[in-house]
Formats: structure tokens, C-alpha cells, sequence
């Protein structure tokens, strides 16, 4: 056991999927959550998603020694100004969100002396959300980074970095504007990216809505799986990490003008080089186990049968 007392503050499927994975590892002596909407607490309640569901935030941070907030960036200031005057002398602080210099201005100022503030990002999911899309294997053989700030508590951050690896992580620490570069590299300009197709799917209406339902290949069934995220989290996360989103964009724009100009002209051999460069990212992917070589991508019809 690592805490006595966790506090999920936000029930969604990320904070429920850490109260699976902290049962199933026996990480917690307890696991006490909370969310704003009265429905979603009572489901929590109803599926037996932490050991207990309080119905305000001041209650479930009572006694925590570790709260963790798993809520929209854009709500963090907010949360962390109610719970601050609650918190227990010597509790730790973290958070899931996936930008973090926005966070860490947001939360950090409403914190009393003698808590810990261990900012941290679990970079995984799906597309579904709600306390009902938890499961316990989520983190298994995923990274956690962690931007713990400078001063910070040693023994807090390992800790929590003995909490994520309970939890199948693999965990790694880096300084909090590089992770916010590093993630709107590998997350949020290809979730705006995705958004982005679906839109023009739904704008070209020389393609009907049927036959993009219905013809839909691979790579555009994708963008629709990403684009099906929650937009509530997703738009926070590109009003908080705006510089180095827009610095990706640029990026991707100067390819895509690129590609533009290896079409229009013919360059195949442009092309070739191109695809080739970034087949080998994907084969990186395969090769560091964060997805599967299986055909089709593992995303075989299941059988009939």
C-alpha cells in the first residue's frame, strides 16, 4: 500500500480506470471520489467505482494524502481554489491533465505551504468518457510523465511515481513546457488534424453523409475515433497549450504545402522518400510496444459466429 486515502476529484475515464487499477494492485487503503454532476456520482455509486462517493469536493479531499485532479484543464484553477482551504498538512497534489505549464500556473497558486504539488500526465485513453468507460488495464505498458517543479518534494514525486508504475505505467519525468512541445507533437495537432478531416467530410456535401458512413477506409475511421474524443476536455487543451499547438501547425502546414507541390508537379520520388521517412516512425511505435503489428491493426471485424 502506498496511500492510505486517494481522492479522485472528477469521475471520468481516466480518474475511474485509476480507481480500478489502484484496487487491483492494492495501492490505497482507500479511494474516495467526487464529481460536480449529481448523475454521474450516483453511477459511480451504482457500479461501485471507488470504495466511497462523496458529494463535494471539501469531503472527499478530507484526510487525503494524495488528490487527484482529473478534471477539464480549463476547471483545474477553479477546483484547486475550493479543495486548497481542505487539504491535509503533508498531502500530495497531482493532476491528469495533458497540458501542464497551463496547469501548473492554474493550480499551484492555491495551494497551501506544506502540500505537495507533482503535476502528472497519463498518456492514455480512448475515445469514450464517463464513469462507466473505466477499466484497470488502461495504464498497463503506457507512459506517465511526470514535471514535478523545481523545489518539489522528493519523496512526493516517488511516491507517485511508485503509484503509476502500481498501475502498469512506465513512468518518466521532464520539465513542463518540453512535455506541452512533445504533446502537441504526438497528441493535440493530430487531434485538431482529425477534427479537422471529419469537418471537411461533413462540409463536402458532394460526398453525402451515407456514403462517407458507409465507404469509410481505414484511415478515415480513424480520424473519426479521435474526433469522437471529449470536445470540452479538447478545446481547453488547445487554449492551454496554444504556442506550442501553433508551432506544430506551422510545421505540418510547411509539409503539407510540400506534398501539395509533389502532387500538382508529379515528384514521385518526393513522395516515396516522404512516406518512407515516417513509415519508419510507425515501426518505431510497433517496435517500443505502444501499438500492434497485428492485420489491420488488431481492428479485424469480429466474427459472426
Amino acid at each position: 500500500m502506498i496511500y492510505q486515502r486517494v481522492a479522485l476529484i472528477g469521475l471520468g475515464l481516466i480518474a475511474g480506470s485509476m480507481s480500478l487499477a489502484i484496487r487491483r494492485g492494492g495501492l490505497a487503503g482507500e479511494t474516495v471520489g467526487t464529481a460536480r454532476s449529481a448523475q454521474t456520482r450516483d453511477t459511480a455509486r451504482e457500479i461501485g467505482l471507488c470504495d466511497r462517493i462523496v458529494d463535494t469536493v471539501a469531503e472527499a479531499v478530507a484526510g487525503a494524502d494524495l488528490v487527484v485532479l482529473c478534471v477539464p484543464v480549463g476547471a483545474m484553477a477553479a477546483v484547486a481554489a475550493e479543495i486548497g482551504p481542505h487539504l491535509a498538512p503533508g498531502a500530495t497534489v497531482t493532476d491528469v491533465g495533458s497540458v501542464k505549464q497551463a496547469v501548473i500556473d492554474a493550480v499551484g497558486p492555491h495551494l497551501p505551504e506544506g502540500v505537495h504539488f507533482v503535476p502528472g500526465h497519463p498518456i492514455a485513453g480512448t475515445e469514450h468518457s464517463g464513469p462507466r468507460a473505466g477499466f484497470p488495464e488502461l495504464f498497463d505498458s503506457r507512459w506517465t510523465l511526470l514535471t514535478p517543479l523545481e523545489g518539489g518534494d522528493p519523496e512526493a514525486e516517488a511516491k507517485l511515481r511508485a503509484l503509476w508504475e502500481g498501475m502498469g505505467s512506465f513512468v518518466e519525468s521532464m520539465d513542463a513546457n518540453h512535455h506541452d512541445l512533445v504533446l502537441a507533437v504526438t497528441s493535440h495537432a493530430p487531434h485538431l488534424i482529425a477534427y479537422t478531416m471529419v469537418g471537411v467530410a461533413d462540409d463536402l456535401r458532394r460526398v453525402t453523409d451515407s456514403e462517407v458512413i458507409k465507404y469509410s477506409a481505414a484511415g478515415f475511421r480513424d480520424f473519426t475515433r479521435i474526433a469522437a474524443s471529449d470536445p470540452t476536455m479538447w478545446r481547453d487543451v488547445f487554449l492551454s497549450n496554444k504556442d506550442a499547438t501553433l508551432e506544430i501547425l506551422g510545421r505540418f502546414t510547411e509539409e503539407l504545402f510540400a506534398l501539395q507541390r509533389a502532387i500538382r508537379t508529379g515528384d514521385g520520388e518526393h513522395l516515396h522518400s516522404f512516406f518512407t521517412r515516417t513509415r519508419e516512425i510507425r515501426r518505431g511505435i510497433i517496435e517500443a510496444g505502444q501499438d500492434t503489428d497485428a492485420p489491420d491493426f488488431g481492428r479485424r471485424p469480429k466474427s459472426s459466429s
